[in-house]
């Protein structure tokens, strides 16, 4: 038996291999820290890279509750005043999406920008 039918097994296998890594890689959350202060977020328009799920923590210094809301991607969740919370957004194609504080809309929003 030549050695070459077991090597070409191998280096199949190893390419199949780093095809589930990068596979793993693509599946990665994209890391989002967001803050709340005077009724203002910052960033107010975070960047995020399309096909990605997102992970938004955001951080409350206000002194006041807030509702951390979206509509367009389909999340409400309460921080209270010097808490912390983490938020799962799904895979987004490009475009920009709004968020707001639900208890204060007309002047604390910001937008999610996808790329």
């Amino acid at each position: 038996m030549s050695l070459a039918r077991p090597l070409s097994i191998f280096a199949l296998a190893l390419a199949a291999s780093f095809g589930m890594v990068q596979a793993a890689f693509a599946d990665e959350p994209v890391k989002l820290t967001l803050t709340l202060k005077d009724h203002k977020f910052s960033p107010a328009e975070p960047t995020a890279p399309a096909g990605k799920p997102i992970v938004i923590e955001l951080a409350n210094q206000d002194g006041t509750p807030a509702e951390f809301e979206s509509k367009a991607l389909r999340f409400e969740k309460v921080v209270t005043a010097g808490k912390t919370i983490t938020v799962n957004v799904h895979p987004l194609k490009a475009g920009r999406y709004r968020f707001y504080d639900d208890y204060h809309e007309a002047t604390t929003e910001g937008f999610l920008v996808i790329q």
